[in-house]
């Protein structure tokens, strides 16, 4: 009897722990970061292969007779919330509200006609704050420079404003910073070859 007794504090205590662990969906952002870092430069990643619980007939469907069985006799972990607190902790990250694509849009349209050339020409580098930085502004022809160095100032400025207004419209504005995290390694790991980005110390490296 006593064995039993305890079994209801140990499931509060395991889902307070799933909770406080998944309270930042860090891989769901990540894949929400690579969306739309390849979308606003040019160039989208290649499709991943489909996961093996994708197959129809779902998970259970590979599953063995005694797996299904012991998988039977954990269903109760259910009755103490567990199942809720995951999906409450580990939200999926939207990227599709108008406000994100018209930001989107523009840093999309503002890459293209206004910074990649300068990214190839190596003035331009990611910045490891989420932002573009001039690198090497002796690259851009001087009739250039005042356009391109307004071109880099309005890009950081929607970049700033989407981790905002992505936080916001999870319904977690104290996610900002976490989110921005997320983006300025993106966008340093979706660099091209031959691009510029900045380390952690501040230093520049070639791609």
């Amino acid at each position: 009897m006593r064995r039993w007794m305890g079994i209801p504090v140990a499931a509060v205590m395991l889902t307070a722990c799933v909770t406080i662990n998944v309270y930042f969906p860090a891989a769901e952002a990540k894949e929400a970061a690579r969306e739309f870092v390849e979308k606003v430069i040019g160039e989208e990643a290649p499709e991943q292969a489909p996961r093996p619980q994708d197959k129809p007939g779902g998970q259970s469907a590979s599953l063995t007779a005694p797996q299904r069985s012991l998988a039977s006799r954990i269903d109760w972990l259910a009755l103490v919330g567990i199942g809720s607190a995951h999906a409450q902790g580990q939200p999926d990250i939207t990227i599709k509200t108008p406000a994100i694509q018209a930001i989107q849009s523009r840093m999309s349209s503002r890459f293209d006609s206004q910074l990649r050339a300068h990214f190839d020409s190596g003035a331009l580098g990611f910045a490891n704050d989420g932002t573009i930085s001039v690198r090497d502004a002796s690259k851009i022809p001087l009739p250039q420079r005042v356009a391109v160095n307004q071109a880099v100032a309005e890009q950081g400025r929607d970049a700033k404003a989407v981790y905002r207004e992505i936080a916001v419209a999870n319904n977690h504005p104290e996610w900002e910073q976490q989110i921005r995290a997320v983006f300025a390694r993106q966008w340093i790991d979706s660099a091209r070859p031959g691009w510029w980005v900045q380390d952690a110390g501040g230093g520049w490296r070639q791609k």
